[in-house]
């Protein structure tokens, strides 16, 4: 398989089960299932423990790319090992990897994209960073600090808030797009349209 018939894998971080959906933490899992949405496909289970679809993203032509979403269905901080998995399988470059993940370091609802870097914390980028190394695309989707003195682990297991709902929808299709136009256009093309 020639590097340019490998798909794109991109992958939402979150905790799988009900009582984290609306979790701060899962905002990777929303945007994926967005992504999903809009390829009209459904998740279905794969042996490398995760829930995939696969699918093309972009109109008909050379801007058009092959993709698996993924969602891992271990918990967040074991995440490496079913995007490492899934990597094998479809023999995705690492290069070709997006990580779509909620970031503390940056408001909400702002969007960072970049290629590569530390983990700054984050359970789910650490182990995938574990697995593979770092150089794999980042689609960062702030969520701000937890306020006062909470714990930063509740505030990410925490669902967003009434004030923040009004915004999400808006910002998970943001993050969508962002996403479509990193795979199709490259990164500083999609940086220079959503790095806001």
């Amino acid at each position: 398989m020639s590097d340019d018939a490998a798909p794109w894998l991109i992958v939402g971080l979150g905790n799988p089960g009900p009582e984290y959906a609306g979790n701060r933490h899962n905002i990777g899992f929303m945007v994926a299932d967005l992504l999903a949405d809009r390829i009209r496909g459904k998740f279905k289970a794969h042996k490398a423990r995760a829930q995939v679809v696969e699918g093309r993203i972009g109109p008909p032509g050379p801007a058009n790319r092959r993709v698996v979403l993924a969602k891992p269905m271990t918990y967040m901080n074991l995440s490496g090992g079913p995007v490492t998995a899934l990597r094998d399988f479809y023999k995705v470059p690492l290069e070709r990897i997006v990580a779509i993940h909620d970031e503390l370091d940056i408001d909400y609802p702002t969007l960072r994209l970049k290629l590569g870097g530390g983990d700054n914390g984050h359970n789910g980028l650490k182990s995938m960073t574990k697995s593979m190394g770092p150089d794999y695309h980042r689609v960062r989707c702030g969520i701000g600090r937890p306020p006062g003195r909470m714990q930063v682990a509740d505030f990410v297991l925490k669902d967003f808030s009434s004030a923040e709902r009004k915004e999400l929808d808006w910002f998970v299709d943001r993050a969508a797009d962002a996403v479509e136009c990193l795979i199709q256009e490259g990164l500083e093309r999609a940086q220079s349209a959503y790095n806001s």
